[in-house]
């Protein structure tokens, strides 16, 4: 979904994937919960403050304790 940088916030580009999915499409078996695909990076597109508060907004969406991970984020250029 493409967002757009308003009143001083930014649009951060994140890189998440699932670790447990991951793990498991390496097994060749499937996670009872997420489809396999997120094995693979996904970019989602924040729009935030600054990236600690990108990062928090992310994390709600996609926990940490659900096997989420943060490979990277970086400010784009929209």
């Amino acid at each position: 979904m493409l967002e757009m940088a308003v009143n001083g916030r930014h649009v951060y580009e994140v890189s998440i994937y699932n670790k447990e999915v991951r793990a498991m499409v390496k097994e060749n078996q499937h996670h009872h919960f997420f489809d396999d695909q997120w094995a693979d990076i996904h970019i989602r597109n924040v729009t935030a403050h600054d990236e600690g508060e990108a990062v928090s907004i992310i994390s709600k969406r996609f926990p940490t304790e659900d096997g989420f991970v943060i490979e990277q984020i970086m400010e784009s250029n929209l």
